[in-house]
């Protein structure tokens, strides 16, 4: 039986290319494994895939510092953090941007608090994109590769289930970083 609509548009490299890129927005490091996943299996680019994520990341990460820029528009949020508390923050943050976003980058749920406080703050977009591509090919890189290594195996094991694999990383990197910060008595 044939289908009118068919999928192959998917295989153009630029719907593929746009594919992971708008994944990034979804869940980071899910696509980030599902891109390794797919380039383990002979289906994409590594090439297109890495430069896809990195696109992806850096992009979300400047809306959210983007997001923390107008929220210093809105009168009831300003309220939260007075303009002499700003200034103090902004002082002590400012010339720790890169390590400020590269350890965020690494503890899960601290990405989102983190990126829009740069923008509340106004740490610079230019030192912030910096940072957040730094991080991104350090982590990204990292976590692609690995998956990369780890995506025959887990074809193997999982078969037609391997599409949950990057959920499943991401529950586990989330409970490990829970687990940490409960040992290191922050909740």
């Amino acid at each position: 039986m044939h289908l009118p609509l068919t999928l192959s548009w998917l295989a153009d490299p630029v719907w593929q290319w746009l594919a992971v890129c708008l994944g990034t927005f979804v869940l980071e490091d899910a696509a980030t494994v599902e891109a390794a996943l797919l380039v383990a299996g002979g289906h994409l680019s590594g090439r297109l895939a890495l430069s896809a994520l990195y696109v992806g990341v850096v992009l979300g990460d400047v809306g959210l510092y983007g997001l923390g820029r107008l929220g210093r528009q809105v009168p009831w949020a300003r309220r939260w953090m007075p303009d002499t508390s700003r200034a103090r923050l902004r002082d002590e943050a400012g010339g720790r941007v890169i390590p400020i976003v590269a350890i965020s980058r690494f503890i899960p749920g601290a990405r989102l608090p983190t990126y829009v406080m740069c923008g509340y703050l106004d740490l610079g977009l230019g030192r912030f994109a910096l940072a957040s591509a730094l991080a991104t090919a350090v982590w990204t890189t990292g976590l692609f590769y690995l998956s990369v290594a780890l995506g025959p195996g887990i074809e193997r094991v999982l078969g037609r289930l391997q599409w949950l694999v990057p959920f499943g990383l991401v529950a586990a990197i989330f409970l490990i970083g829970r687990w940490l910060g409960r040992a290191r008595g922050v909740d």
